[in-house]
């Protein structure tokens, strides 16, 4: 199966949003927005939850490094963005491309790509329950 077609056959088995917390990282002067949409126990895999978000960035925003303890699907919605995770070179994904993140990856760079234009993610996670959507690097 491709990889677009399993991503998203991923977020169409979630099933509908629900109305949860909205929570910034990052820059504390100008944090980005994460607003989770959904956050289910799995209960085909045991002491693990799925969590989906969007993470919104104004124009040359950008997040503070930073990694997941749990694996990372990240689809871009809207504008671009540059990701670059720990041993690779910085990529930029424009909207309707994506990407993976292995658990414990060091994610060293996610901002928008533009200056003049936002970009939004849509970001899908497996975690253990009770993790947090991730851990800020120490720089």
């Amino acid at each position: 199966m491709h990889a677009s077609t399993t991503l998203k056959l991923l977020f169409a088995g979630l099933g509908l949003a629900l109305s949860l917390p909205v929570f910034a990282h990052g820059d504390a002067a100008n944090p980005e927005k994460i607003e989770v949409q959904q956050e289910q126990k799995l209960p085909d895999a045991a002491g693990k939850k799925g969590l989906m978000i969007t993470v919104s960035y104004e124009p040359g925003q950008a997040s503070g490094a930073h990694v997941h303890s749990g694996s990372v699907f990240a689809y871009v919605l809207e504008g671009a963005v540059i990701s670059q995770l720990e041993g690779q070179k910085p990529v930029t994904y424009r909207a309707g491309q994506s990407w993976y993140e292995a658990p414990n990856t060091p994610h060293l760079v996610s901002r928008n790509a533009s200056d003049k234009k936002p970009a939004k993610l849509l970001v899908w996670m497996l975690l253990d329950e009770g993790a947090p959507v991730l851990t800020p690097l120490k720089q």
